[in-house]
């Protein structure tokens, strides 16, 4: 066996990746599994979407290589997106770069940044990739405290009192992930002052902001932000384009170009397809939003139900795909609590562990469940 490289021994597989083989099994052996873990959308993106893709797979240049910069139309339709739901202007030649995703943003970026020994801020609760990535590229991960007292938004007096100086990026998510807190322009702005004060570039992942809620907003909006942020954000939950792939990273031109430096060399451009989709999609009215909200408004009500009758807490102003729930104080592991749900009422949630410490007394619900789903798991509990 050739011996792995040694910045694997800093990772472990990814918490789904595993889990979900669990799942798998315990389907295989005839176990009715709920999935509530996961925020993979099960509705249908736009009929339009569908049709411009299949009619792309005619179009003569539609199998060939692409730019790594993407079609400049799509690149077109993201400005428009941001000028429309944001009031936020951005040139579409030089300040937006099309992703596979947004998550292999995440890795493009800190290849772009992050030296050896560097070091990033990161939230505890949080995605778990920004960790991972920072650990791959062997820069080092800081950890900064989101706790429900402060509504999970970062102690900025805390953060001052921290050594600083070898900080190079800093990793935010509004509308949070995991527990749907929504973001604020004083926020934002508070964070811009922080990045410019510590030579310190911000990164907000945005994929949330047009699930059950009425308040959209970017971190690009702050005065002053293209100076010290960028934003990335994805079509997965907001057209329910998980599966193809097609995210975004949003900034000022010279950030942009370094990210593009390490992008160039790791793909050879987005299929022109799944770009003539993304066009149509960004292409929908606001109307799209209002009847697939209908439909998680629905959910939403139902996983509360079930949170409750677990005897959690709930903020039912949360946005976003998911329901974060805090679990009765009695019970001091979210990882065995969700083992056991799964395993006696074969329902799978997410235990808050997997996001950090301060995850942990918390579970999150998916709301990538049908209502007749979510309405058999909570009879299961009974």
């Amino acid at each position: 066996m050739i011996p792995t490289a040694k910045r694997l021994d800093s990772v472990e597989e990814y918490y789904f990746s595993k889990k979900l083989k669990e799942v798998r099994q315990l389907i295989a052996d005839g176990k009715p599994v709920i999935n509530m873990g996961v925020g993979s959308p099960d509705l249908l993106p736009s009929v339009k979407v569908i049709e411009s893709i299949k009619n792309a797979m005619y179009d003569e240049k539609a199998h060939e290589y692409q730019s790594y910069q993407g079609l400049p139309e799509l690149r077109f339709e993201m400005a428009n997106f941001y000028q429309n739901y944001f009031n936020v202007g951005l040139d579409f030649n030089s300040e937006i770069l099309p992703l596979m995703g947004s998550k292999e943003g995440i890795m493009h970026i800190s290849m772009a940044f992050l030296n050896k020994g560097d070091q990033v801020l990161i939230p505890n609760p949080g995605y778990p990739t920004y960790a991972s990535v920072t650990k791959l590229v062997q820069a080092k991960a800081m950890y900064y405290d989101l706790v429900d007292a402060t509504n999970w938004q970062p102690d900025f007096e805390k953060l001052e009192q921290l050594d600083l100086s070898k900080v190079k990026l800093m990793w935010v998510s509004y509308p949070h992930m995991p527990t749907g807190v929504n973001g604020s322009l004083e926020l934002f702005e508070r964070l811009i002052a922080f990045g410019k004060k510590h030579n310190i570039l911000i990164i907000n992942d945005n994929p949330y902001s047009f699930v059950l809620n009425e308040k959209p907003i970017s971190i690009l909006q702050a005065a002053g932000a293209k100076d010290i942020a960028i934003e990335l954000n994805s079509l997965s939950k907001t057209y329910n384009m998980s599966g193809w792939r097609v995210g975004m990273v949003l900034g000022k031109a010279s950030v942009i170009e370094a990210i593009l430096k390490v992008k160039s060399n790791m793909d050879s451009g987005m299929f022109y397809g799944i770009q003539k989709g993304a066009i149509a999609a960004l292409k929908l009215d606001k109307s799209w939003f209002t009847v697939q909200n209908k439909v998680y408004e629905k959910r939403k009500a139902l996983v509360i139900q079930l949170a409750k009758k677990l005897g959690c807490e709930v903020d039912n102003d949360s946005v976003g795909l998911f329901v974060w729930a805090k679990l009765p104080s009695t019970i001091k592991s979210s990882e065995k609590f969700i083992d056991t749900i799964l395993n006696e009422k074969h329902i799978f949630i997410t235990p808050g562990t997997i996001f950090g410490s301060n995850g942990e007394g918390y579970i999150r619900f998916s709301l990538c469940v049908t209502e007749e789903k979510i309405t058999e798991a909570i009879e299961r509990i009974g």
